[in-house]
């Protein structure tokens, strides 16, 4: 369970999450000569929410969660020493900083605990996530204490031992068990495995709604680590290829929310785990590009405008406003050109529309009708 980082002071909560991307062999006939060899594929660790959450019941999910005052304690650097000191702790350069959304900064320096001793964020993001997957699924995302090698291959989950179900009870009932566990089995989270994805902003839907700001990160393993639902909060897991994942959003078998709709579909431009892996690494230094959608109400479905797209409105106002018109959804793509987009039509109906550049050397996914795939 997580303790926020300043309660009260902002409806603003940090999250991180992490697409685990493992490697899964596809076995193909061999001639008599050889013995079998591996398709290479890959496919992506999702979540079931249990339905008694308060928030995205029932939803498949990546492992994550709200960060915890803990993933930021000053009191890991002990544990990284003396190998790995801030202010990057390995991690390289730091990416550019950019501005999401105007006002937004303002917004999210409420909600943030000002420890002049804590963590950087891109570590601290990053170890929620690593404690996330280890609460939620039971896998660790760890590595022995010592120098880091230079490793361009995707790696390994630690292999689980004998205790971890007590050790995961503690941790979900206070994070601060996540470093002593970690210094029990003499390692450090592998914050160096998981690269800058994206980062996704909760848009405004009304006052009472809790936003997040989530970094979503991307972990490739050579091979799928053991699984185990905690039982509470999530209640199944299973691996599926970015196609395999969009065939079962379509055909009612499991639900995602928009973000995680648009990064699978993100992921379906790679065709193998190693092309992936590269494409991470290659683009490290640009960061994640993070993103603040804002709402359109049409006539009959709503729409995510996401940025670059000719509707979306840099305005502060709408931090916490909402575009409204009584035109519908067809009619609006149809007087445009320029769009990023997501188009809700229904609970199982998303379509994604681009037609935009992508920036900083990442890939957008490519524009997506659900009615047209379903045929």
């Amino acid at each position: 369970m997580s303790r926020p980082l300043r309660p009260g002071a902002s409806n603003w909560r940090r999250a991180a999450t992490v697409v685990l991307a493992a490697g899964w062999p596809r076995w193909v006939p061999a001639a008599p000569s050889r013995p079998p060899l591996p398709a290479e594929g890959f496919r992506l660790l999702l979540l079931e929410r249990s339905g008694k959450q308060n928030f995205l019941p029932g939803a498949h999910v990546f492992p994550g969660g709200v960060m915890d005052a803990a993933d930021r304690s000053s009191d890991w650097l002990r544990l990284f020493a003396p190998h790995h000191w801030p202010p990057r702790f390995g991690l390289g350069p730091a990416p550019p900083q950019r501005v999401v959304f105007p006002g937004l900064s303002d917004s999210l320096a409420r909600a943030v605990d000002g420890d002049a001793g804590a963590l950087p964020d891109d570590v601290a993001f990053r170890i929620c996530a690593i404690r996330e997957a280890f609460e939620e699924a039971g896998v660790l995302l760890l590595r022995p204490r010592g120098p880091l090698a230079a490793e361009r291959e995707p790696g390994l989950a630690l292999a689980p031992s004998l205790d971890l179900a007590d050790w995961r009870s503690r941790v979900r009932r206070d994070a601060q068990h996540f470093l002593r566990l970690c210094a029990h089995l003499d390692c450090t989270p592998n914050i160096w495995a998981l690269h800058n994805w994206s980062g996704w902003f909760t848009p405004f839907r009304n006052s009472d709604t809790l936003r997040f700001e989530t970094m979503f990160f991307l972990c490739c393993l050579r091979e799928p680590p053991q699984v185990l639902s905690d039982s509470g909060e999530i209640v199944n897991c299973q691996w599926l290829s970015p196609l395999e994942a969009t065939e079962s959003f379509l055909s009612e078998k499991v639900w995602f929310a928009p973000p995680q709709f648009y990064e699978i579909r993100r992921l379906e431009n790679f065709s193998s785990l190693s092309d992936l892996h590269r494409f991470c690494v290659d683009r490290e230094l640009e960061g994640a590009e993070s993103w603040l959608s804002i709402l359109l109400i049409t006539a009959d479905t709503l729409i995510q405008l996401l940025p670059g797209d000719e509707m979306y409105v840099e305005d502060a106002h709408y931090l916490e406003n909402t575009l409204v018109t009584e035109k519908k959804s067809e009619d609006i793509t149809k007087e445009g050109k320029r769009w990023h987009r997501i188009v809700i039509n229904g609970w199982h109906d998303y379509d994604i529309h681009v037609t935009v550049q992508s920036k900083y050397k990442h890939i957008y996914p490519k524009s997506f009708v659900a009615s047209k795939s379903r045929l």
